[in-house]
């Protein structure tokens, strides 16, 4: 056999809206619904300079049906510059292709092989002795296991085997074209290139059976490095290497507060995590951070309360920091006082008293349904929608608000005890 090179890439959600984005002052939208298109143009611009036989993309291409035909032209466009280059690319249409009434219309350069959606079909690459089988979604929503009527591996081919499925053991996303991976191994193909799920997953070995993960992270739960795969195959054996294309990274930044004594001191762990964020990475990647204000800390009660006031000083520490290239997605506090609940029990002074009252007005019932009453005013002038997306409003619509006066006791608590302290 012959060897050879190739890209398997999957989930690129081309022109994928971004939704919430525009809550958030000052977000860099423009860049970031950009991002898709600019990993995509990387992906291609790996193909070319790799010198690659091929492309394969499992499926979710787009992201539902396009308001217009600019992300179609785009993409045909990007195809063209494969053409020229002589690299075919093989496709199957994923849930949220097939989702598109214009991608059926869509005119693509000679280079590009849609597998079909009524069955699972086999195209060649003679002079490679490849054999790629596959089936794309004929409907936004297949139930149906169609790995098992894959055809059967080709004799003295390397076969390959493309799939949009919810490989069992992946909850987290929809379900379609669920399989097992001993439905995929006893194909006996050499190589399955998946789609679906956005993290890189390697499931198996013998044959390689992965996911590449998407191209480019579009929200804070896809984190960290985004991409395809570069396959090569050498005496039939294939050897795999993750190929990083995103241009916009998301992350996680974790601040442990247990040492610091103000807010002034919150602020500058953040800097200093910000500091290493941007010097272990990427120089041309625009960076997107949550930060986690967390630990058993003094600063708990100076925080209360006082969200939106750090937000704005970490983001000013990032702009000053990164000249635009990191931006701070959402600040959340996640503290806990330092002083326990016996120990202001222990005291014997006013605080004491309000801790007193506090857990006493926890357990009366007629307290907390005038609470109710009041704030059931409030509650009833927000939208339905609001309503649903904020547990503690929807505590106040059932009455049950137990644990959010627990969680405001701690906090004022935490918050008079610091007032105390400051004086």
């Amino acid at each position: 056999m012959t060897n050879f090179t190739f890209i398997h890439a999957a989930d690129i959600h081309l022109d994928s809206p971004l939704l919430g984005l525009s809550a958030y002052e000052g977000a860099p939208v423009e860049m970031l619904r950009d991002a898709p298109r600019a990993a995509f143009r990387n992906l291609i611009d790996e193909a070319i300079s790799e010198h690659v036989d091929f492309m394969v993309i499992s499926g979710d291409l787009y992201d539902g049906d396009w308001p217009d035909f600019n992300t179609g032209l785009f993409f045909a466009q990007e195809m063209g510059r494969l053409n020229r280059e002589d690299i075919p690319v093989f496709i199957v249409h994923g849930n949220h292709d097939a989702e598109s009434k214009l991608t059926k219309t869509l005119p693509l350069p000679d280079n590009v092989t849609i597998f079909s959606s009524r069955k699972a079909e086999t195209h060649y690459l003679k002079s490679l002795h490849v054999a790629l089988h596959g089936q794309s979604f004929r409907t936004a929503k297949i139930e149906k296991n169609l790995a098992v009527d894959y055809p059967a591996a080709a004799t003295n081919y390397f076969n390959i085997g493309v799939l949009h499925t919810a490989v069992e053991g992946y909850a987290a996303h929809a379900h379609y074209a669920p399989c097992s991976i001993s439905d995929l191994v006893d194909k006996r193909y050499d190589y399955w290139a998946l789609g679906h799920v956005h993290e890189h997953k390697i499931l198996n070995r013998e044959p390689l059976i992965t996911f590449p993960g998407n191209l480019q992270g579009r929200h804070i739960r896809e984190t960290g490095p985004r991409g395809a795969i570069l396959v090569t195959v050498e005496n039939e054996k294939p050897d795999i290497k993750r190929l990083f294309v995103d241009t916009v990274r998301w992350h996680w930044i974790d601040i442990d507060a247990a040492e610091a004594n103000s807010l002034q001191d919150v602020v500058h762990l953040t800097r200093n995590a910000l500091e290493t964020l941007l010097r272990t990475s990427d120089k041309g990647l625009t960076l997107v951070a949550r930060v986690i204000i967390n630990g058993r800390t003094r600063t708990h009660g100076e925080l209360f309360g006082l969200e939106r006031q750090l937000r704005e000083e970490i983001l000013a520490t990032a702009n000053a920091l990164s000249d635009s290239r990191l931006w701070i997605e959402k600040v959340i506090i996640d503290t806990t006082p330092a002083l326990d609940h016996a120990a202001i029990e222990a005291r014997s002074d006013a605080i004491a008293d309000m801790q007193g009252y506090l857990d006493r007005a926890g357990n009366n019932h007629e307290l907390q349904r005038r609470i109710v009453e009041d704030l059931m005013e409030l509650v009833a002038k927000v939208p339905l929608e609001l309503i649903d997306a904020v547990p503690e409003l929807k505590a106040i619509q059932t009455g049950n608000i137990s644990e959010q006066l627990n969680a405001v006791s701690v906090d004022l608590i935490a918050h008079m005890s610091g007032i105390e302290k400051m004086g």
